[in-house]
C-alpha cells in the first residue's frame, strides 16, 4: 500500500480483513545514555529508522529522534504486529548506527544499541465513547447483549 493511502487514513485491505494500523512507538537508548544528542547521531538514526521502516512497508507519518529515546508514528502494514515492527526497527537501526560509529561499540559492548522495552499505542481519530457507543447501539437484532 503506497504512503498516500496510508497519510490519508483510508483503509489498508488485505485478503480477508480492513483497517488502518496507526501506533505512536517509543523505546530508549541501552542505559538510558544520551548517544544521539549529536545532529550527526541523530540525522544517521533517522536515516536508518526510515530505510528500515521502506524495506519492511511500514510507513512514517512522524519521527522524533531524542538524545536518549525515539518517538515514531508509524502504519504498520495489515499482518505486521507491533513487536515485530519495533523488533525490525530496532534491530536495522542498531546495525546501521553502529556500522556508521564504530565507536559506539565501547559505549555498548554488548552490542545492543536499544533498551529492551517499548511503549506502543493505537491511534485513532474515534474516540472510546464513540466506539463504547457503537457497539452499544447496534441495531443489528443478531448482536448478543453482555447485560
Amino acid at each position: 500500500m503506497d504512503s498516500g493511502t496510508y497519510k490519508n487514513k483510508e483503509f489498508a485491505h488485505a485478503a480477508h480483513s480492513i483497517g488502518v494500523s496507526e501506533y505512536h512507538l517509543q523505546w530508549v537508548t541501552k542505559y538510558r545514555y544520551e548517544t544521539l544528542s549529536k545532529e550527526s547521531h541523530y540525522v544517521d538514526c533517522e536515516n536508518a529508522l526510515k530505510n528500515a521502516a521502506e524495506r519492511h512497508g511500514i510507513v512514517i507519518k512522524e519521527l522524533g529522534v531524542m538524545p536518549d529515546h525515539v518517538h515514531m508514528v508509524v502504519f504498520l502494514p495489515p499482518k505486521m504486529s507491533v513487536s515485530k515492527a519495533i523488533n525490525l526497527l530496532k534491530g536495522a537501526s542498531s546495525y546501521d548506527l553502529f556500522r556508521l560509529h564504530p565507536k559506539f561499540r565501547l559505549q555498548y559492548q554488548r552490542g545492543h544499541f536499544w533498551g529492551r522495552g517499548y511503549f506502543y499505542r493505537s491511534v485513532s481519530d474515534v474516540d472510546d465513547e464513540t466506539v463504547s457507543r457503537y457497539v452499544r447501539e447496534d441495531n443489528d437484532p443478531r448482536q448478543r447483549r453482555l447485560n
